[in-house]
């Protein structure tokens, strides 16, 4: 019986420090349920969260989001600190404009949370998501030498027109293959 009990024990341990935790969306998502199963890559890859008729855009890698952070400032006449970059790398899904962009790196990690993200620009005027989407697009083929790979994970619930805006933006810039993140149905 004791032996095991280790057994037990080292195998709980073993999925709790291998296991991944979720991260919280920054606006609730119901996805949609799909039959097919095929998982989503683990690098190389940028996901664009549509809920609430908002839009925001998320990285995996914190070197691509640090480079990307760093050619959007340039973009936008914005210097960011070693800090803000820093900050910037360790965060999920951001949804904030550019030009709010520095005093919402600067609040404090609570504050962050419950900060109310107004959502990445996508109207003509201010289309912020295809520069995002670009920079993103061109740090990952510099860093890691591999084309990012885009990802959509809408609300099953959200406007369409919100949806085609993304889309859109995407063909603008020749992207023709992306993911539409679903749940598995029952």
């Amino acid at each position: 019986m004791t032996a095991m009990c280790d057994v037990a024990f080292l195998l709980l341990t073993f999925f709790i420090l291998t296991a991944k935790p979720k991260t919280p969306d920054p606006v609730p998502v119901d996805v949609p349920g799909s039959t097919v199963t095929v998982k989503l890559p683990e690098e190389n890859v940028a996901t664009v969260i549509v809920g609430s008729g908002k839009v925001f855009f998320d990285i995996t890698g914190a070197n691509v989001r640090k480079q990307t952070l760093e050619q959007m400032g340039q973009k936008y006449s914005t210097t960011f600190s070693d800090e803000e970059k820093t900050k910037y790398a360790n965060m999920q899904g951001v949804g904030v404009p550019m030009n709010q962009m520095k005093q919402y790196l600067d609040l404090e990690s609570d504050k962050r949370e419950s900060f109310k993200q107004p959502g990445i620009p996508t109207d003509s005027v201010s289309n912020e998501l295809f520069n995002w989407i670009r920079e993103a697009r061109i740090a990952t083929k510099a860093l890691n030498g591999a084309e990012l790979r885009l990802s959509i994970k809408g609300n099953s619930k959200e406007e369409y027109p919100t949806i085609k805006k993304v889309i859109d933006i995407l063909q603008k810039q020749k992207v023709n293959k992306f993911s539409l993140i679903t749940s598995l149905r029952k």
